[in-house]
């Protein structure tokens, strides 16, 4: 039997493939077009390994085989299949034939591939766009695109690879790279895996539970939500704003196998979708990397849209936001309310965000010290600097959680000297990640006594302690980080420079020599 092919194997070859757009296209476009091509890839290699299986078992009776087929996870029509494209691949239409085989895939798949608001996942992808150049260049790059994929390193069929999610895993490769190349853009389609696997664990869901992600980019920190649960037992929920994000996050739930994922597309403030009726969906677990200080996130300010659908935070349909409106520049507090207001009883929060919704004042400090009245705030966890795509600034993560019951306290973590220092962006090692969700794990189960917890590093605040500070959360305030400087021995220190100045006149008459010698 041949040898299996690895994840590493097919992370190479799936990178690779991109040397056709390096250069002359941008990451954050080009992207759509290799991811695209890798699920066409996917779903054809699945077909023809079943259909393969099918005529082994019916001994070589293809009309068998065919009708085993149509009950597979997914139909793939022949003009869809890779292999066709690969053999059209010299045609001046190549764009427009693997435009017409996404249709006609969004066609034979319609319960899994369309909305349900009726929007297919392919609707923001085109092919045949001059985004890829002139006519020449454009069907050349398509070709290529297709030789890329034509490698036995990339024959994703399940009976070739070594592991079950390796399919999953070179998507989120892929993605974490397009996201390293692609600078400000990326933090709009992905979080960091460490991040995302720090927030999976501190909101650790139990068997049987509802995960959502109402700003949910390509769906990689809900995946590793879901995978933290340590079961097959819970449910995906998520939705995205972005149209052609939305799609990545779709194809990422099918290809680490989460078809019953729900993503839906959409404005979560302006226009959530998850809903049971006419109420927002309620959930155990809600996990997010926002936007962080999204201006523009409620009201309109045309005066001309007198629309029906008009959006105004003041009156909003679900009353998210009784506690408070945030500024019109600044949404943090809209989406960390938006996630508060979709837990359920016993729920559990956390957010990525900037430190500015630690302290900032007006609107903001009005939502922050009811929240922390309602005794929903948890954890307040500073993370290192430039640990996220497209910012060097540092963030935070704060946690809420719905069922404190009468501990008021809240525990506060400065993590952010504790990293490994990388090129382009820091990293949370393993080590870092464990420490945080141990301090926060004894927390959570009573453990520490209100004062300092670890010198340093961690801090357990009371109510009233937080009350005296005007409900401002900045973690200096109650994690002391100061380091004395060493005392300075003034004798030494003249020692040394009565030394230097020693060398120094020595160096001034050699100087002085070499310079006679030259003009003698």
């Amino acid at each position: 039997m041949s040898k299996k092919i690895t994840q590493k194997e097919i992370n190479d070859a799936v990178w690779k493939a991109c040397d056709t757009f390096r250069g002359s296209i941008d990451p954050s476009v080009y992207k759509d077009y290799v991811l695209t091509m890798l699920f066409i890839k996917y779903l054809s290699d699945v077909h023809d390994d079943k259909y393969e299986g099918y005529l082994a078992k019916y001994e070589g009776d293809a009309t068998r085989a065919k009708r085993a087929m149509q009950y597979e996870r997914f139909k793939v029509p022949e003009n869809c299949h890779f292999r066709y494209l690969f053999d059209k691949r010299n045609e001046t239409n190549i764009g427009e034939l693997i435009d017409i085989a996404l249709e006609d895939l969004q066609e034979a798949n319609r319960d899994k591939l369309y909305s349900e608001d009726g929007a297919g996942i392919f609707k923001n992808i085109n092919f045949n766009s001059s985004v890829l150049g002139d006519e020449r260049d454009k069907n050349t790059r398509l070709k290529n695109l297709l030789l890329d994929f034509d490698n036995d390193k990339l024959d994703l069929r399940p009976s070739h690879l070594s592991g079950n999610d390796i399919i999953g895993g070179a998507y989120e490769y892929l993605i974490s790279n397009f996201a390293s190349d692609a600078g400000k853009k990326a933090g709009e389609f992905f979080t960091p895996a460490e991040v995302s696997t720090l927030l999976a664990k501190l909101t650790k869901s139990a068997p049987g539970s509802r995960i959502c992600d109402p700003t949910c980019g390509s769906g990689s920190l809900l995946i590793k939500a879901g995978q933290e649960v340590g079961s097959d037992n819970f449910s995906l929920y998520g939705q995205e704003a972005n149209g052609s994000t939305w799609a990545l996050a779709v194809i990422n739930m099918f290809l680490h196998g989460f078809d019953n994922a729900t993503i839906r597309w959409g404005d979560t403030i302006r226009n959530p979708k998850l809903k049971e009726g006419d109420a927002l969906m309620r959930f155990d677990t809600v996990v997010a990397n926002p936007p962080f200080s999204l201006d523009k996130w409620g009201k309109t300010s045309d005066r001309e849209d007198k629309s029906i659908n008009s959006f105004d935070p003041e009156t909003d349909t679900y009353n998210r936001f009784w506690r408070g409106v945030p500024p019109k520049s600044k949404g943090d507090w809209a989406f960390i309310t938006h996630m508060i207001e979709t837990l359920n009883e016993q729920g559990k929060a956390g957010v990525v965000v900037p430190h500015g919704v630690l302290f900032r004042g007006a609107s903001e400090g009005k939502i922050r010290t009811k929240v922390i009245e309602e005794n929903l705030l948890e954890a307040v966890i500073g993370l290192p600097a430039n640990l996220f795509f497209g910012t060097g600034i540092p963030a935070a993560i704060i946690v809420f959680n719905k069922a404190k019951g009468k501990n008021t306290n809240v525990l506060f973590v400065d993590a952010s000297r504790h990293y490994e220092s990388a090129k382009n962006q820091n990293k949370l090692r393993e080590e870092d990640i464990d420490r945080i969700v141990r301090t926060y794990r004894d927390f959570n189960a009573g453990k520490p006594t209100p004062g300092v917890v670890e010198e340093k590093y961690s801090y357990v605040a009371t109510y009233e302690e937080i009350a005296e500070n005007d409900f401002n959360l900045n973690i200096p305030r109650y994690v002391d980080t100061f380091e004395e400087e060493p005392e300075v021995d003034i004798a030494a220190v003249q020692k040394e420079i009565e030394k230097l100045e020693g060398e120094l006149k020595e160096v001034q008459v050699e100087m002085a020599k070499y310079l006679k010698e030259l003009m003698d």
